[in-house]
């Protein structure tokens, strides 16, 4: 029996990459039927807001994968990322790369004889891709980031188990909660919780910063990291430089219902057409979906052949050596499907069975609502009221305090996260966007409509631009203080 999946050939060099790498995928006898769909930039340009067709967005919905080829989401026009929002409309929220040292594509550590093979699981679906972004005032933007506690628990898991199918025995969590305290810190909170499920694998945490000296330094001591998904996204990218660029970089988009596995990097439409495209990361895009689908066999073949053709020194025009000719993309798959069957010296893949994989694509009655633990005591006790004003710090205090009763008092004054009242510095430069902060007194209460009426009267005298609730939860507050509060 053949798995049918949704293909879409992309943009730019898409079209000629796919074709090259379904034409290897025919040659290896790889069980797999293809739907053909219509996304991407012509898309966007013919109306389709969202950069595919209704009949697209059924095809895919009902075969539960996707194999794409890379994408180009319109400059200027005011709409959303083809390739994300994919990724966040069908929740596949675990973005897998793996990152390998390949024959014949010379690095700086592949040249002082240090293998790399590492993966990065990156959070997909959530962090500032939400893309929620709001003008308070002329000269301030801000952005909301969004880091939910299922959404982490989602990607930690899926890398875990990752992890462990690899035979992996060291997983990191990199993050930013020295900073992020409440978003990455409840990241890497729920990371220490799922790793108390997988006692096999030595789990450890570090700060991207750190983690980026590291990589670039010694990336051999790293077997697989989890990340959210800005930094995920960033550190995918560097360890692309690591193995020779995003050519040689491919991705998996895991949910639970619908899976999207693509090439990441760009559509060059300056070498569009030309023939001269190099189509390794969509392969190894494509074995990774192999592999998922259960099709070892197959995958390993085609694998072994690609490794075996990089090995003997055939090469597309962006890598290998400049001192022998390079092929252009048919003649580089020609020579991987020539080569099925040979296995390469170094690095060899040795295949496992076949596994029947059913995909669970049943489409659900409504949407799916989480949450982790409903018996949380909340309690309201007071606001972020953010406002534009030209005034000078202790003049918004005056005009705040003026707006209180008995039950709420003034605690605090900031400018871009620093803390200028009661207490700040002359030298503190400021923005024409503040933060004032009320909070209950000892005994005091307040409820969402007191805390939006104290807005509403110290919008009578300066500007509201948004309010934001202080909570807390089980007693622990759920907000962060300003810098020198």
């Amino acid at each position: 029996m053949k798995t049918t999946i949704a293909v879409a050939k992309g943009d730019g060099i898409g079209p000629e990459i796919m074709a090259s790498v379904l034409r290897i995928f025919e040659a290896a006898n790889v069980q797999l039927g293809y739907e053909y769909v219509e996304m991407g930039k012509s898309y966007f340009d013919a109306g389709h807001s969202t950069g595919m067709t209704a009949a697209a967005k059924e095809t895919i919905e009902r075969l539960g994968l996707l194999f794409k080829g890379p994408m180009e989401t319109p400059k200027g026009k005011g709409v959303k990322s083809i390739n994300v929002t994919a990724r966040k409309v069908w929740n596949t929220y675990a973005n897998q790369r793996d990152f390998r040292s390949l024959n014949g594509v010379d690095t700086v550590f592949s040249k002082a004889g240090i293998p790399i093979n590492l993966t990065i699981i990156r959070e997909n679906i959530e962090d500032t891709y939400g893309g929620i972004e709001h003008l308070l005032t002329n000269d301030v933007a801000v952005g909301r980031r969004i880091i939910t506690r299922a959404g982490s628990a989602q990607v930690i898991r899926y890398a875990f188990e990752m992890a462990k199918r690899k035979g992996y025995t060291k997983l990191a969590c990199g993050h930013k909660a020295n900073i992020m305290k409440l978003t990455d810190g409840l990241f890497l909170e729920t990371f220490y919780e799922i790793a108390k499920d997988y006692p096999e694998i030595e789990s450890s945490d570090i700060i991207v910063d750190d983690l980026c000296m590291k990589l670039v330094s010694r990336p051999e001591t790293f077997q697989a990291i989890v990340l959210t998904n800005l930094q995920g996204d960033i550190v995918s990218d560097l360890c692309a430089g690591l193995v020779g660029g995003l050519g040689f970089a491919p991705s998996a988009n895991i949910g639970d219902n619908i899976s999207i596995f693509e090439a990441v990097h760009g559509t060059a439409p300056d070498i569009a057409g030309r023939g001269i495209a190099n189509p390794t990361a969509l392969l190894l895009s494509g074995i990774l979906m192999l592999r998922y689908l259960g099709l070892t066999t197959a995958a390993a073949n085609i694998e072994n052949a690609l490794l075996y053709t990089l090995e003997q020194g055939i090469h597309t025009g962006d890598f290998g050596d400049k001192a022998t000719a390079s092929v252009n993309t048919e003649a580089f798959a020609d020579t991987i499907i020539s080569n099925l069957g040979q296995v390469p010296a170094q690095g060899a893949v040795v295949a496992q069975p076949d596994v029947a994989v059913e995909i669970k694509h049943d489409r659900p009655a409504v949407n799916k609502i989480t949450a982790t633990n409903t018996a949380v005591v909340e309690e309201l006790v007071g606001a972020d009221i953010f406002v534009e004003s030209d005034l000078q710090p202790t003049e918004i205090a005056e005009i705040a305090q003026k707006k209180l009763n008995d039950k709420v008092k003034l605690v605090m004054i900031s400018n871009r996260g620093t803390q200028v009242w009661p207490t700040g510095s002359i030298f503190t430069e400021l923005v024409n966007e503040y933060r004032i902060r009320v909070e209950k007194t000892d005994g005091g209460e307040i409820s969402q409509k007191e805390a939006f009426q104290i807005a509403a009267d110290i919008s009578d005298d300066i500007k509201v631009c948004s309010v934001e609730f202080l909570m807390k939860f089980d007693g622990k507050i759920g907000y962060t203080l300003a810098q020198g509060q």
